[in-house]
C-alpha cells in the first residue's frame, strides 16, 4: 500500500518486510534490526506481533498516544532518533465507523489485550463505549488495560471480564483482538456457540478478510466489519508520519482491496 501510494504522488518508495519469523528470530532481535534499519538509511517501520510493546524500550522518544497505550506500531527515524507511534488506534476507529455506522456501543465484550487490543480498546472508549468488558490469555494483562483505561475515560468504563458466557450474553458487540484466525493461528478465538444473532462482530485480522469468526458470525445474520479497514486507515496514518504528505486513503483502500482480491483471501 505504502508504495502504490507513494507512486500516485509521484514519490519513490521502497518497503520490505522484515519476517521474524521466516527468519527464525524473536523480539530479542529488535536490537540489531533497529540498528540495521538505521544504518540502511530507512525513513521509518512498522511493527506488528509480537514486538508492539517489547520494542519500547529500545525507543528515544513517543507519542503521547503511544505512551498512554504502551504499544507502538509505527517507528520514524529521524535524524539519529527513534520516534515511536501508534497509528491503529486512529485506524481501527475510522474502520469501525465506516464499516459498522451507528452500531450500539452500550457493552461491547472485547477478546485480546496486547499490543493491538490496548489500541482498540481506547478506540471503543473514545468512539463512546459504555461499558467495555477486556479478555484475556493473561488476566492481569486484561486487568492492568482496564485500570488504564478507567484512568483516561472515568470510573467504571471498561473492567477484566471473568464470565466470557454472561459477558457475551448481555453484548451488543464483540471486538476481536488477538492472531486467531490468521494463517499462522487458524480457528476460532471462542466457542461458536456464544455468539448470537443480535450481536455486531468487528475484526482486526485482515488476511484473510475472512477470518472463521466472521464466517460464523455471518451465518448467524451478525453485523460484521473486517479488519481491512484498520489495516488500511493505520497505514494510510503511518503515511503521512513516514513521509509529511497526507495520503488518499480511499486509493489506499482500493488498493488494499485489490491486493486481497489477487492473493484469494477476501
Amino acid at each position: 500500500m505504502h508504495e502504490a501510494e507513494a507512486e500516485a504522488l509521484g514519490l519513490r518508495c521502497v518497503c520490505r518486510l522484515i519476517d521474524l519469523a521466516r527468519l527464525g528470530l524473536g523480539p530479542e532481535a529488535l536490537p540489531e534490526l533497529l540498528t540495521a534499519a538505521e544504518r540502511m538509511g530507512f525513513t521509518g517501520l512498522n511493527i506488528t506481533f509480537p514486538c508492539k510493546q517489547t520494542i519500547i524500550p529500545l525507543l528515544d522518544e513517543l507519542s503521547d498516544e503511544a505512551r498512554a497505550l504502551g504499544a507502538v506500531n509505527t517507528v520514524v527515524l529521524r535524524e539519529g532518533r527513534r520516534i515511536g507511534h501508534n497509528t491503529d488506534c486512529s485506524g481501527f476507529a475510522e474502520g469501525f465507523r465506516r464499516l459498522l455506522p451507528d452500531a450500539p456501543l452500550g457493552h461491547v465484550v472485547q477478546l485480546g489485550a496486547g499490543g493491538a487490543g490496548s489500541a482498540v480498546a481506547e478506540a471503543m472508549l473514545t468512539m463512546g463505549t459504555a461499558r467495555l468488558s477486556l479478555f484475556d490469555m493473561d488476566p492481569s494483562r486484561a486487568a492492568s488495560v482496564a485500570q488504564a483505561l478507567c484512568g483516561r475515560h472515568g470510573a467504571g468504563r471498561a473492567e477484566a471480564g471473568t464470565d466470557l458466557t454472561a459477558a457475551m450474553a448481555a453484548a451488543d458487540g464483540l471486538v476481536h483482538a488477538t492472531p486467531t484466525g490468521t494463517a499462522a493461528h487458524p480457528g476460532l478465538p471462542l466457542p461458536a456457540e456464544l455468539l448470537h444473532s443480535r450481536l455486531w462482530v468487528a475484526e482486526v485480522v485482515y488476511f484473510p478478510l475472512e477470518t472463521e469468526l466472521l464466517r460464523a458470525a455471518h451465518a448467524l445474520g451478525c453485523r460484521t466489519a473486517h479488519g481491512g479497514g484498520m489495516a488500511v486507515f493505520q497505514a494510510a496514518h503511518a503515511f503521512r508520519l513516514f513521509t509529511g504528505i497526507e495520503p488518499d486513503a480511499e486509493r489506499m483502500q482500493a488498493h488494499f482491496t485489490a491486493l486481497e482480491r489477487s492473493a484469494g483471501l477476501g
